[in-house]
């Protein structure tokens, strides 16, 4: 169907923030089965337009969405076991020693170990059984091979981490580590098995989400993606290609990615991504941004694109530096390269933008030159002392409006938190006592002149700070927030409904 409310259409809509890791289910991490259907419909129920998911990718070791391993890949352990039953790959007594997982937090070093056997196992059933297989899923799955060029270089450098016990790429050999067409024979020969295993986990997930976006758009729900401006050094977007990424000779990065010192960072922040070869870039004619752009957007309906800055100029921080005030800024091509994208997708680009750092003369000019949404967040609004463009008479109508963000505490647990000036301000501006700060937030952000708003499942929820999705403080915890299953009723849903109708979404 043709979808009328996304981040580019004239429609005021809503929407929810909910990462599919956070599903309820019995196998300790969210899946694509049937919980995901059900929010959904409880989407649809609630006057929600838009779901934000956050990426998709397949999380490294911190288990953050934001430090995946690839770009284009899919997440293997948000498949679901039920759907392998289904299929067949599956039976109940695979699960006779399953833990018992906590309902509302992930761990994931058990999750990591349950589902990997699982997966294991439904492979194993596949090879063995490939002549009693579903004609259609045996169909499916080659045309997927086929038609993924990225599949070889991903399953590779899968398969040559498991054979080195997990170790970052730039660890290894030489012949695996910078391998000439030869050496990648002859591994590709050596790890054939595996790499056929990481082939048809990833054909799995994306079944499985092309299953249900489909079911999403049938019901009028635009999915909203996300691209982080940066990748992760330990990924195979580096190891595939170097030349497009700021290296010494021994594959390390030269600058590290960081953010400059300001109001809210007095020392700045490294972000410690490797920095791009926007030189070899244009040399290439973006193709690899285009690739990476269009396989998002093949799984969503609109992306967000986050640092976005970083297309104009990235903070650069030397390798070893401490922190990043002695950074300095280096000026990227991004706009030779939306003028392709404009091209390819026309004047209405399906993306918005996040950069929340202090306005940019230059960023803002270029957002207006490609007619792209920027991000605000009602928390930031308040955070600060001053005057920001985060306040809500500030929002212009081509902007995308947040109480909180993943990033962020919940409005409730930031509440708690606050300098007492920070609540002042919030209780005089919306006149309230903020008893319900969550849903007071929740208005604030359905009532603003942003085309669009959207909030997390926590703040709707009213949760505190316990399930937030991450805290860049920490470094251990994050990302593990699940709801339970019967938090999604059908009172939540008339408020919801109620509240969205009330300010025209």
């Amino acid at each position: 169907m043709e979808l009328e409310q996304g981040i580019g259409s004239s429609k005021r809509s809503a929407g929810i923030l909910l990462h599919p890791s956070s599903f309820p289910g019995p196998y300790g991490i969210g899946d694509l089965g049937k919980k995901a259907y059900e929010f959904i419909d409880f989407l649809k129920q609630s006057g929600m337009k838009l779901w934000e998911v956050l990426p998709l990718g397949p999380t490294a070791f911190s288990e953050s969405p934001f430090q995946v391993f690839s770009s284009f890949a899919g997440n293997p352990y948000l498949i679901s076991p039920d759907h392998l039953k289904t299929l067949g790959l599956l039976f109940d007594n695979d699960f006779q020693d399953m833990p018992q997982w906590n309902p509302e937090n992930i761990h994931y070093g058990n999750v990591i170990t349950f589902k990997q056997n699982l997966l294991k196992k439904a492979y194993s059933r596949f090879i063995d059984n490939y002549n009693k297989i579903d004609p259609d899923l045996i169909s499916n799955y080659n045309s997927f091979l086929s038609d993924n060029s990225w599949l070889s270089d991903y399953c590779l450098f899968m398969a040559a981490k498991d054979h080195h016990k997990g170790a970052p790429w730039y660890s290894w050999e030489a012949s695996i580590r910078c391998p000439s067409e030869k050496d990648r024979k002859n591994w590709e020969m050596k790890l054939k098995s595996q790499i056929a295993y990481y082939s048809f986990i990833q054909f799995l997930f994306f079944y499985e989400w092309d299953c249900l976006k489909k079911y999403a758009n049938k019901r009028g729900i635009t999915i909203i993606g996300e691209i982080p401006f940066y990748v992760g050094l330990d990924s195979v977007d580096v190891w595939a290609n170097k030349e497009l990424f700021l290296l010494d000779k021994e594959n390390r990065p030269l600058y590290i990615a960081g953010l400059p010192p300001d109001y809210f960072l007095s020392y700045g922040k490294i972000l410690s991504y490797p920095l791009y070869n926007w030189q070899e870039h244009k040399k290439q004619n973006f193709d690899w941004w285009k690739k990476r752009i269009a396989r998002q957007l093949s799984l969503t309906d609109q992306l967000k694109l986050s640092n976005f800055k970083g297309f104009i100029k990235s903070w650069a921080v030397a390798s070893g530096d401490k922190d990043a005030t002695n950074g300095h800024w280096l000026l990227n091509d991004g706009e030779l390269l939306f003028k392709d994208l404009k091209q390819i997708y026309g004047p209405l680009l399906p993306f918005f933008t996040e950069d929340l750092g202090p306005l940019d003369e230059d960023l803002e000019k270029f957002r207006k030159n490609f007619n792209l949404a920027d991000v605000r967040v009602l928390l930031y609004a308040f955070d600060a002392p001053y005057e920001n463009h985060f306040l809500p008479h500030n929002h212009t109508e081509n902007s995308v409006c947040y109480a909180s963000t993943h990033d962020t505490d919940t409005c409730l647990g930031w509440y708690k938190h606050a300098y007492e000036t920070s609540k002042d301000k919030l209780r005089r501006y919306y006149s309230t006592d903020a008893n319900d700060v969550s849903w007071v937030m929740i208005r604030a952000a359905f009532s603003s002149v942003a085309k669009h708003a959207i909030i997390t499942l926590q703040d709707i929820l009213s949760l505190d700070s316990w399930a937030r999705y991450n805290d860049n403080k920490v470094t251990e915890g994050n990302w593990g927030w699940r709801y339970k299953s019967d938090a999604l009723n059908p009172q939540l849903a008339q408020r919801l409904y109620d509240t969205a109708k009330l300010y025209g979404r």
